[in-house]
């Protein structure tokens, strides 16, 4: 039985375990930031101050800092323990993507494209106070083309890896302001990106009803999973060749098409053979985000009804992964 967590009003835009998976961090169109214990569903605490929807979460290796951002126009940083606001950045966008890089001394953020601003990649050194006391990044990289939709750090914090509404994957280098690379394997909107435990591969989930597998480094293409209905997240597990995903149909379109219940599971498939082995359901609406614990033992989802719900894999699946 799943442990159920209720701590927003509105649907969930993303949520993430810390390094050492004890926490979970969740956000939702809502202004709260909730943190959790992931063991037993206790909500710790919330992260007070947003005005607008929270699109985007990440806390650093230690757990000291929790990053947020939000569609108020600002990202902030957080004192993971006591909940107090220690940095605001305002931007004159919504803020879509952020997160720290290895160190935890770099932060990086992109704003939406809306308004008449254009979507920026901007990069902050939290070493130097000035930076955010100034509001002037140590390099802000311009996205004329099309917006990004998401975007993560890569290995050692080389560079950020960002896809893009158009489908694109690029490369940034959070050194010098340059494009070290792009491909284009989606044809619609990636919404999510998510690294594997090492850093050498991460996944792609796109609008385009397929989710993709790529080398960091190079970002060859390496394995597409094939489903019906947009996929809104894809996690790869630390322990296993596995990969979940999440997705359904589009919100606004849920309630015009057939009432069969079922559409919303998780839906697992193995990494090397593309083949979907096994659905798990429980949302009454699409899955925004999933992740997976980084113990492997468990998994997380949350989705468009509010809801996150906590899922702890039977004795069977890891039984059955070692015989396999």
């Amino acid at each position: 039985k799943p442990i159920l967590l209720q701590g927003h009003e509105r649907s969930i835009t993303q949520i993430k375990y810390n390094r050492e998976g004890d926490l979970l961090f969740t956000v939702a169109k809502d202004p709260i930031v909730n943190v959790w214990y992931s063991v037993n569903g206790e909500r710790l605490g919330t992260y007070n101050g947003h005005t607008g929807a929270v699109w985007c979460v990440d806390a650093d290796w230690d757990t000291r800092h929790v990053l947020t951002g939000s569609a108020d126009n600002s990202c902030r940083l957080w004192d993971c323990e006591t909940g107090k606001q220690l940095a605001l950045v305002k931007t004159s966008s919504a803020v879509r993507t952020c997160g720290f890089d290895f160190g935890g001394n770099i932060i990086m953020f992109s704003t939406d494209k809306q308004m008449g601003y254009q979507c920026f990649v901007s990069f902050f050194d939290l070493r130097d106070p000035s930076q955010i006391e100034n509001n002037e990044p140590y390099m802000k990289i311009p996205c004329s083309d099309s917006k990004i939709t998401s975007a993560v750090w890569g290995p050692l914090g080389e560079f950020i890896i960002a896809g893009h509404e158009s489908g694109e994957l690029n490369q940034f280098s959070a050194k010098v302001r340059e494009q070290l690379s792009n491909v284009k394997e989606h044809t619609k909107q990636i919404n999510d990106i998510q690294t594997s435990r090492d850093m050498t591969m991460f996944i792609t989930a796109s609008k385009d009803n397929t989710a993709k597998l790529f080398d960091c480094t190079t970002l060859e293409h390496l394995k597409t999973f094939r489903t019906e209905r947009p996929v809104n997240s894809a996690a790869l597990s630390p322990i296993f060749d596995h990969v979940v995903l999440g997705g359904g149909q589009e919100a606004m379109d849920v309630t015009t098409t057939s009432t069969r219940i079922g559409k919303f599971e998780a839906r697992f498939f193995h990494l090397a053979f593309e083949e979907e082995f096994g659905r798990v359901k429980g949302h009454f609406g699409p899955i925004n985000s999933v992740a997976f614990h980084p113990d492997g033992k468990s998994y997380s989802s949350g989705g468009e009804d509010g809801y996150v719900r906590i899922h702890y894999f039977d004795p069977q699946y890891f039984e059955f992964e070692f015989e396999a």
